[in-house]
């Protein structure tokens, strides 16, 4: 009974006001044959010793990430986090917070979320974030509501190239709410323009894409506009430093994932949904949008704003059910996109062109490898090819100590290479990924 809420004596109280003699005879009314008519076998308690002992010896079976070298992508990448970030976001105040609904006592919250919404608003070029959704995926699923909300249509076009999350989440989301979901062929890596027909709610497009490719996203959103639809763009927001911003390229919508806005890997999550939109979707926007007002005595305040919708008013006016966001994961983003600054993103954006395009040289130029989509342009990974089967390739790989992938397709294994990796790390890759192709 340690941890259980009610005493003996609870117990025996409330058995009595129902004319009971033992917990059983609150079960009597169901059937034999749902019942257990015997212990459940859980073993007896361990002293935190003893548990700390088990743990240890439970975590000793798993081969530990930092044993291996990551060149591993596919949305979820292993970005340098800077000590600051979790110095300051791992602080009491911060990491405890929830809901800031009372702004009198929330400003320090509140100002945060505001100052992060204004970084993914300089990011994308676009009028209005919101201060966060659950993560990349959900967060395309929340722009693909706004889409069908303001065209009233319900064909979502969907590029090939989209992270296989994504895809995978839209449709789980589309089965229960009508929208149709249909692919735009990506021939040689990229999405082609004469795949957007009809009359679309919206057009999506990843660029760079699920394969690391950069997409001829001007082109693709300039057609979506002319068929009616909304443009919405799920986007790297590290490749922002050296690729043209989603307003730049006509998105309407953009979207991506925060993990490597200063968030580990985490055995993939939680992580960080990034969204924004221009000013014509505002009231369309789902969950918290902070924003920035003066007190009675004219001093600068942040309180939560546009929240007529959702759980709170207008039900059965709501585009969306979220109300919440990953405050502690967008505080993270918010320190992190501080401590880069515009030159540091620029420079991380270089250093991981750089060392991608290194890797691909390096690889591809090794016996029966060659790049899958030679023709494309990539950002910080790419897909190999080899005449191997990939899944043996990437067993072989862990076993030489470094990590690769998911697998695309059939034949094609993914890289990514980000400005962790090191010009002798991406040699001795090229080295044991030559070997694993024997």
């Amino acid at each position: 009974m340690r941890f259980a809420p009610h005493t003996d004596d609870d117990a025996r109280e409330m058995l009595a006001a129902c004319g009971l003699s033992s917990i059983d005879g609150l079960f009597a009314h169901l059937p034999p044959g749902v019942t257990l008519d015997r212990e459940l076998g859980i073993p007896a308690g361990l002293s935190e010793m003893e548990l700390v002992s088990e743990m240890r010896r439970l975590a000793a079976r798993n081969r530990h990430a930092d044993d291996l070298v990551c060149f591993a992508g596919g949305g979820a990448y292993d970005h340098y986090v800077p000590s600051i970030v979790w110095a300051l976001a791992g602080r009491s105040e911060l990491y405890t917070s929830y809901t800031p609904y009372q702004p009198e006592i929330s400003q320090g919250v509140l100002q945060i979320l505001f100052e992060y919404q204004s970084m993914i608003c300089e990011l994308t070029g676009l009028d209005v974030s919101n201060a966060s959704l659950y993560d990349g995926p959900t967060a395309l699923v929340e722009a693909v509501h706004m889409a069908t909300s303001a065209t009233g249509r319900s064909r979502i076009l969907v590029t090939e190239a989209l992270d296989p999350r994504f895809l995978q989440t839209l449709r789980t989301y589309g089965a229960g709410e009508h929208f149709e979901v249909e692919r735009i062929a990506a021939d040689k890596g990229v999405t082609g323009v004469e795949g957007i027909v009809g009359e679309p709610a919206a057009v999506v497009v990843q660029h760079p894409n699920g394969w690391g490719n950069l997409e001829n996203a001007r082109d693709l959103f300039g057609a979506a506009h002319a068929a009616g639809a909304r443009a919405i763009q799920v986007f790297d927001p590290l490749s922002l430093g050296i690729v043209a911003s989603p307003a730049e390229l006509g998105a309407d919508i953009a979207v991506g994932e925060g993990q490597v806005l200063g968030n580990h890997l985490n055995y993939g999550g939680p992580y960080l949904g990034v969204i924004a939109a221009r000013i014509q979707d505002v009231r369309r926007m789902p969950g918290r949008i902070v924003g920035e007002t003066a007190d009675v005595d004219g001093a600068r305040g942040y309180v939560l704003t546009l929240q007529a919708r959702e759980q709170h008013i207008r039900r059965e006016k709501a585009t969306s059910n979220i109300c919440t966001n990953q405050t502690l994961m967008a505080v993270a983003a918010t320190v992190y996109l501080a401590w880069l600054g515009p030159e540091g993103l620029r420079e991380l954006g270089q250093q991981c062109l750089a060392k991608t395009r290194y890797a691909a040289e390096r690889l591809s130029g090794l016996s029966d490898t060659e790049l899958k989509y030679p023709e494309a342009e990539f950002f910080k990974e790419f897909v190999l090819r080899t005449e191997r089967d990939p899944v043996a390739i990437q067993s072989a790989l862990i076993e030489a100590g470094f990590l690769t992938g998911p697998i695309v397709g059939d034949d094609g294994l993914l890289v990514s290479v980000t400005e962790r990796r090191t010009r002798e790390e991406i040699d001795a890759f090229a080295k044991a990924f030559e070997g694993a192709t024997q």
